[in-house]
Parts: C-alpha cells; structure tokens; sequence
C-alpha cells in the first residue's frame, strides 16, 4: 500500500477533527484528497507537525487533534516522543506513516527500516501504541488519551499537485476555522 491509500483509510475516520499534516508530499496528497479548512498543511519544518499537533491539543482541549506524520519527520524530532507522552494531551491522536524513506526529499532510506517506532513509543510511556493494522481509528480518535499510531506502507511519492494554496493562505484558512 502507498502513503496515498493510507492517508485516504485516515480520512475516512475524520470527522470534525483538526489535521495537522506533514510536510511535503503527504500534504500535497492529503490536499487531494480531502482538502477542508480544519487540515493545516506543513511547508517546511520537517519535524514540527507533532509538535504544532501537541500546541493544538493543548490550546484546544476540548477538540480532538489528529496528527499525520512521518517516519523521517519523527526520526528528525525524537524529543516529541517524550514532550508529547509527559503533557499526554487527552485529546490527541498521532499517526506516524512509515514507509522507510524521506519521501519528500527524495526517498532516501530512514532508520525506521531496522527500528520498531511503536516499541520505541511504549518505551517512552505512551500506554496507547498501536500499528494501524490493529485497530479502529474511529474509537482511538475518541478515546480519552493520546495515541501513538505507526501506519506501515511502501516508499513513494504520488503525482499529487502543488498545494495552490500560499502559507499565509493556508494559516489564515485554518485560524478561521478553529
């Protein structure tokens, strides 16, 4: 399965809840797939969706906060584990696809190849790990505790378009809409 299907499985479970996605190609293709004005797109800061996730749940306690990202973007910023499982926001649902590469800088392999990302987050202390495979999003979304999901799927990039959307355009759309 591609990045792509996987992030249409994602988009099926979502209802109201914020998105915060990835940089890059998984944006592009979450674009294309479902854009609405309560996904905001990461351009640039590889690493940072987790985090701009976190701050949201924080500040928004009582909305359910969906983060889409990337086996490169975790391995970039490891220190989210641990930042994300001590202020274990409620409300928070992290979703980690890991397809082995950097995909949008040009595939090159990651180390999650030869890591298990879920151990590595039970390690931390994240209670409620998962591989997709094994679960129903739907009810995680909605449980009481953050959530650490790895969604595995192969190398690649679609042929998703440019987001015609500018960053000033892209934040605007979305403050309005939380």
């Amino acid at each position: 399965m591609a990045r792509y299907e996987a992030i249409e499985d994602i988009m099926k479970n979502i209802d109201d809840e914020i998105v915060v996605c990835n940089i890059g190609f998984p944006s592009r293709e979450l674009y294309e797939i479902n854009d609405r004005d309560r996904n905001f797109y990461m351009i640039g800061s590889m690493g940072l969706a987790s985090s701009i996730g976190l701050g949201l749940a924080l500040a928004k306690p009582d909305e359910d906060i969906v983060v889409i990202d990337g086996d490169g973007s975790l391995l970039m910023n490891m220190g989210s584990l641990v930042t994300i499982f001590a202020n274990n926001p409620k409300n928070l649902t992290w979703i980690v696809i890991d397809n082995g590469a950097y995909g949008s800088t040009g595939n090159q392999d990651t180390y999650a190849q030869v890591i298990d990302l879920v151990e590595i987050a039970e390690g931390v202390g994240f209670k409620n790990s998962y591989n997709f495979k094994d679960i129903d999003l739907k009810e995680i979304i909605k449980s009481d505790d953050s959530s650490f999901i790895v969604y595995e799927t192969e190398a690649g990039n679609s042929t998703a378009p440019i987001i015609d959307l500018t960053p000033v355009e892209i934040k605007k759309r979305f403050m309005n809409s939380i």
